[in-house]
């Protein structure tokens, strides 16, 4: 970790809510609500969320599992996320949600008429702009994290064990 955090402060809450709390507060909050509000499947979810996780190479996020309704994907979920050309662990959709996470990390210059002519078969307008800011919170957040050296202490506010 790059920022010296003093004893006994949590890594996270120190970064994000006391160095920068006007800045660190809303980030925190659209981080959350991200999980909280999200209407797309968990397994789109979870898959564009791992590619991004995987790209950042954000420990915490690439071991962190969604759960909804006491739902999460499976253990083997993050090697088909990793493997989204190729595994048959996915339908279209959640193939998709996987490849725009890693267009849109990596390569959002390369996203033409054809790309969004696959996404709108399969999701509507709406779907792909939540998706869209779903994507924008990972890619940022986690990415800040991995680089200030965070994800080794990362855990979300609301399933802390303390």
């Amino acid at each position: 970790m790059i920022i010296d955090v003093p004893e006994g402060k949590d890594p996270i809450t120190y970064v994000w809510g006391e160095m920068v709390p006007e800045i660190g507060g809303a980030a925190a909050t659209l981080a959350l609500k991200v999980y909280s509000d999200s209407t797309l499947g968990l397994r789109e979810f979870e898959a564009a969320r791992l590619r991004i996780a995987q790209i950042n190479g954000c420990l915490f996020c690439q071991d962190w599992r969604t759960e909804r309704d006491g739902e999460k994907v499976e253990d083997t979920f993050d090697e088909a996320v990793q493997n989204w050309r190729t595994t048959d662990a996915f339908d279209a959709r959640t193939r998709l949600a996987a490849e725009y996470a890693e267009l849109y990390a990596a390569d959002h210059h390369s996203i033409d008429d054809a790309f969004w002519q696959r996404m709108l078969t399969e999701y509507d307008q709406r779907e792909i702009v939540e998706l869209s800011m779903c994507l924008g919170s990972w890619l940022s957040f986690g990415r800040l994290n991995r680089v200030l050296g965070l994800d080794t202490a990362c855990v979300l506010p609301t399933h802390r064990t303390s």
